[in-house]
């Protein structure tokens, strides 16, 4: 259990490193859909090889139905129709209402393993939740967050993330890590190609420039790394935990941010007040919601793990 916390700790950092260099990346694509599927196939191009690799393939011809389907669930309700959803929102509403719904994830993820999971929450899961939810609130504007349509569609699509979760986390009970990240870049992408092919919206492939396919290729290395390691986790954590974790991602973002303007300014440039308050509260309800116990054990077992790779 000690191996899945650590690997979903290594995707909160990832996802932390993610959203900075993704910041460079979206703003040279005029059509963020088209973006975001180039990135998706990449990465099922790379998962297709790491299967061929570990020699996965033949685990598939073991697959039932039902699981065929689910993939293929995840595929759509994860891959493909929340990032249309997410990015039409965001661009009807302010990045800090956006950015705050989309950190209730872990909230819904939860409710939904405690219904269909049989997931235990506990009262320290609670109390660091309510600590979670405040230090992502306050990075809100005057603590304001509309009741808009933009918001409404952010909210929508954080909601499939959360059902796509669910359902990946009952089918890693059979299959690996490996192959329910293959399903969700394969299938999405999939549904992605279909629903870019419908609104014309393909053509500009044939026109990229070299910076550009440059810019895929480093963020489809971190997308890559983010669901085979977050994947290959939360087959053996709660998913209320691991969705808990991944908020982790949010304070590295902010650092990086404080590295790179202290940089480019040659000089300390702190973030702002509330984005150093969030932070730390993000990292105390991480905290709290996991337990003391159960910090000490993953540290511990990270320690083992440098031990022996030194």
């Amino acid at each position: 259990m000690a191996k899945g916390y650590l690997l979903v700790f290594l995707t909160a950092i990832i996802s932390g490193f993610s959203i900075f260099i993704n910041k460079f990346g979206v703003g040279i694509f005029k059509n963020p859909y088209l973006y975001t599927f180039l990135r998706n196939v990449t990465v099922a191009i790379f998962l297709t090889f790491l299967l061929i690799l570990f020699k996965d393939w033949k685990n598939f011809a073991k697959l039932t139905k039902k699981q065929w389907l689910l993939l293929l669930i995840v595929g759509l309700v994860g891959g493909c129709i929340p990032f249309f959803l997410f990015f039409k929102g965001l661009s009807m509403t302010s990045s800090a209402e956006a950015g705050f719904i989309h950190k209730t994830l872990f909230l819904w993820a939860s409710i939904l393993a405690l219904l269909f999971l049989k997931e235990k929450l506990d009262k320290k899961f609670f109390i660091g939740a309510s600590i979670l939810l405040f230090g992502n609130f306050i990075l809100l504007k005057d603590f304001l967050l509309r009741g808009n349509y933009g918001n409404f569609l952010v909210l929508v699509a954080t909601l499939f993330w959360a059902i796509e979760n669910t359902i990946a986390k009952y089918l890693l009970k059979d299959l690996t890590g490996r192959q329910v990240a293959w399903g969700r870049m394969f299938f999405g992408s999939l549904f992605m190609l279909i629903y870019l092919g419908l609104t014309n919206q393909l053509t500009p492939i044939w026109a990229l420039s070299s910076k550009q396919i440059h810019w895929v290729l480093i963020t489809s290395a971190f997308l890559f790394a983010y669901v085979f390691t977050w994947y290959s986790g939360l087959k053996y954590i709660p998913l209320s935990q691991a969705t808990v974790i991944l908020l982790l991602g949010s304070p590295i973002t902010t650092f990086l941010n404080f590295i790179h303007n202290s940089i480019l300014h040659r000089s300390f440039v702190l973030p702002p007040q509330n984005e150093i308050l969030s932070s730390l509260l993000v990292v105390l309800g991480i905290f709290v919601a996991l337990g003391l116990k159960k910090i000490l054990e993953i540290f511990s077992a990270l320690k083992k793990l440098i031990y022996v790779r030194t």
